[in-house]
């Protein structure tokens, strides 16, 4: 415990450098496809990491974002992972226009709490045990600057796996819930597009020749809403629509993109061929159907060997005085699905609590920048 007590007050100390840091990041540009800005983020961090004793390499992707590595000890030891992103869902120039702030506890701007906080934790706690002398395991930092967009244009999840064979256990630093929920179990995520190609004409001297893509769509995005299955756990979103030039004229393109949640990752083939179904269907005579997948990121599994862990983090968050855990189960993804494919126990949801993450209304509770990070080290500390 005198261990524990020395790195607490190490946090204490940093707690004014924690706050400029934080600042910092959300100030940084590193929105959609921003590679130049992230990859920026990136060097300072590794900085960070370097200069606490940490050593640190770049896996270099061509159109987004590298991925960061950063160890500390022995790698060819069993080791444990530390993980995050470095990108944020918001379009290029919001920081400056919603800068980062703190009012009544708590921090507002683009990222504090998705998941430029959860960075602040995890360098904060490395550096309060580097100061202690912490050697009982090695540990590898992986930060990746394409997580929002699921990882599109990268080969970022192949690197994931191929760093994280070797770790005893993976936790990852995303928006912590303000109920103390910790995630064990995520569902899978398909993103897809529909373009319906029609006839344009004009609607009041030629209106028999024309054929209505937003008509055609309109009842594929029913269709496709009808696919929800509640019981089973898979959810559409029609999330997105557009079509058509002007009101005199016959709509001759229509887009919709759409979002599926799955809960069992098994059923996703027969889910995709009902999808499949739905375009193919023709409603709207002399119209085309055109079907794009986008983006498809795994489940989280929920292992057994991650509620070991959730288990003994609960234990530790309860006799350190950080109050009480319980596993949570979320619809939506993260990067943690790829250390749990490996069967690595994982927990996911470790970083600063907050809430409305993806919104203007973004906001991050800054009392737990500190406890999440004082958390971390008491687990590692104690980590069998």
């Amino acid at each position: 415990m005198k261990e524990n007590q020395a790195a607490y007050q190490v946090v204490d100390e940093c707690e004014k450098e924690m706050i400029h840091l934080w600042e910092e990041l959300v100030t940084m540009e590193s929105g959609l496809f921003c590679k130049t800005e992230t990859d920026a983020i990136s060097r300072r961090i590794a900085s960070f990491i370097e200069k606490i004793g940490g050593r640190t390499r770049g896996i270099s992707m061509d159109d987004a974002p590298d991925v960061l590595i950063g160890e500390f000890g022995d790698m060819t030891q069993p080791f444990v992972v530390l993980t995050g992103h470095m990108d944020t869902i918001f379009k290029k120039g919001t920081p400056e226009e919603r800068p980062f702030r703190i009012e009544d506890g708590k921090a507002f701007g683009p990222g504090v709490l998705d998941m430029k906080g959860g960075i602040v934790i995890l360098l904060y706690a490395l550096l309060a045990l580097q100061k202690i002398g912490y050697k009982k395991y090695p540990i590898k930092v992986i930060l990746v600057g394409d997580e929002e967009v699921g990882h599109q244009k990268s080969s970022a999840i192949s690197a994931i796996q191929r760093e994280a064979v070797g770790a005893k256990a993976a936790f990852n630093f995303e928006t912590g819930f303000v109920d103390g929920g910790i995630v064990v179990k995520r569902k899978g995520l398909y993103q897809f597009m529909v373009e319906v190609f029609g006839k344009g004409a004009h609607v009041g001297n030629d209106p028999e020749n024309g054929r209505s893509a937003i008509k055609e769509i309109a009842y594929k995005v029913l269709d496709i809403e009808a696919l929800t299955d509640w019981q089973q756990g898979n959810t559409f979103n029609v999330g997105w629509i557009e079509g058509g030039t002007v009101p005199n004229a016959t709509p001759a393109y229509a887009k919709i993109v759409c979002d599926l949640r799955c809960e069992n990752p098994d059923t996703l083939p027969q889910i995709k061929q009902s999808i499949e179904e739905v375009v193919k269907k023709t409603y709207v005579e002399g119209t085309s159907t055109k079907l794009t997948p986008l983006i498809e990121a795994k489940a989280m599994k929920k292992l057994d060997a991650s509620m070991e862990l959730f288990a003994f983090v609960k234990k530790t968050s309860e006799q350190e005085g950080f109050g009480t855990l319980y596993p949570k189960e979320v619809g939506g993804v993260s990067d943690s699905a790829y250390f749990t494919d490996l069967g690595i126990p994982t927990l996911c949801a470790m970083g600063v609590q907050g809430g409305r993450n993806h919104t203007v209304e973004e906001f991050a509770i800054v009392e737990t920048l500190f406890s999440r990070t004082k958390l971390l080290c008491a687990v590692l500390l104690a980590l069998a």
